[in-house]
């Protein structure tokens, strides 16, 4: 195998990690979720309260980097 093949199999590899790096954060974004949607049984009002407040910070993060990427994806 000389030089110019190698390089071509790397930027293969590298296209090939390109386009499955969303699937691949997908599935250990999922994997995440899983261990957290395990049942607590002995919640507080509280805790009910923070759980609320941290979901909804949530959205509003995702609703910011959507709105950032429209305003990056515009310039």
């Amino acid at each position: 195998m000389d030089d110019a093949d190698f390089i071509d199999d790397i930027e293969k590899c590298m296209k090939i990690l390109d386009d499955n790096e969303d699937l691949l954060s997908d599935i250990e974004n999922n994997i995440d979720d899983a261990k957290e949607d395990e049942l607590t049984t002995d919640l507080q009002l509280h805790h009910l309260y923070d759980m609320a407040y941290d979901v909804a910070e949530s959205a509003r993060m995702k609703n910011a980097e959507k709105n950032f990427m429209k305003r990056q994806s515009g310039d």
